[in-house]
């Protein structure tokens, strides 16, 4: 389906960033998020191909076949900005559309604000455009300081590490099926939430599992992004976590600017994020009215019944759709 004559390894100084082009026309950037890969977008490769659309979607740095440097601060969100620009610059587009979900999305929107002569559309899956008032970490630290939380969890270098690397296949699924709108489900039905643990507790202790696949995922596909990470190792992909604190320093002066791009925001409404520190949307009127006054100009909003986490994954179809509206807008 995919030809590996499709992917070029584009240089960003001494980063090297795998990435699959195909198709002819607008370029569209699409970045993945943790713990993902280029393979994420694979339902909306070939729909925007068949479109019009040319793509471009990389490994992100600390992943698949991209370099892995192994210090944190190569993973602040400048960093990570520079390689989409990077891609544009091979690609010799001077400008370009971007799609970006989970900490793709963040890569999205900071781009966007970074460079609003390169980026002339922007979209976000899960995490809408924010800017904290105070570092993150610490914020999470204070509101999960008796329970246990991932990020906090991990922020130590090797702890999660040395629990995820020798059980992948356990990590991914008990990942992708608690946090899909399956598994959220079954977590708001469960006396015992998985949110119950208590601070000490490791990521796999007590995770949801189930006896099948959920229908938006085969065995296949995740055998793919298994051996994915078994050739990467989680390092990279952690670091980006670690990074936040550099992230705060380097978003001060942008702390009250305003997307102004034409931008596009699509959540799940069983997606976790929406209940970190709240009760999620009640529609797409509730979702666009929370984050309406950080953009400029947010011109396409859905929230999608029944759907979790992995929005392009677990529902293509409404994906597609959404972003071939928004992207074809004049």
């Amino acid at each position: 389906m995919f030809n590996k004559k499709n992917f070029k390894i584009i240089k960003n100084k001494n980063i090297e960033i795998n990435t699959y082009i195909d198709g002819e026309g607008p370029l569209v950037i699409m970045a993945h998020g943790w713990p993902e890969s280029w393979y994420s977008w694979r339902h909306q490769i070939t729909s925007l191909v068949k479109n019009g659309f040319k793509v471009a979607v990389p490994d992100m740095r600390g992943y698949g076949k991209t370099s892995k440097p192994t210090e944190i601060d190569a993973y602040n969100i400048m960093e990570l900005t520079s390689d989409i620009i990077a891609i544009a610059d091979e690609m010799k587009e001077d400008n370009f559309s971007l799609i970006g979900h989970d900490w793709g999305a963040p890569v999205a929107w900071n781009t966007s604000l970074y460079h609003p002569d390169r980026v002339n559309k922007v979209c976000g899956m899960s995490v809408p455009y924010l800017v904290s008032k105070m570092p993150p970490i610490e914020t999470m630290k204070f509101l999960f300081k008796d329970v246990f939380f991932y990020m906090i969890y991990f922020q130590e270098e090797g702890v999660a590490e040395s629990e995820f690397e020798p059980n992948l296949r356990k990590y991914l699924e008990s990942t992708y099926f608690s946090a899909d709108g399956r598994g959220m489900k079954k977590q708001f039905e469960s006396p015992f939430n998985v949110s119950d643990k208590g601070p000490e507790a490791k990521y796999l202790d007590n995770v949801i599992q189930f006896d099948d696949y959920p229908k938006w995922i085969n065995h296949d596909e995740m055998n793919y992004l298994i051996n994915e990470f078994e050739n990467s190792g989680m390092r990279g992909p952690l670091n980006r976590y670690r990074a936040q604190r550099k992230d705060f320093d380097d978003l001060k002066a942008y702390k009250d600017k305003k997307l102004k791009q034409p931008a596009a925001l699509m959540v799940g409404s069983l997606d976790p994020v929406n209940f970190f520190v709240g009760e999620g949307y009640k529609d797409t009127a509730d979702l666009k009215a929370n984050f309406d006054p950080v953009y400029e100009n947010l011109v396409s909003v859905e929230l999608i019944d029944d759907v979790g986490h992995w929005t392009q994954q677990e529902a293509p179809k409404q994906v597609n759709e959404f972003l071939l509206n928004f992207l074809k807008q004049i």
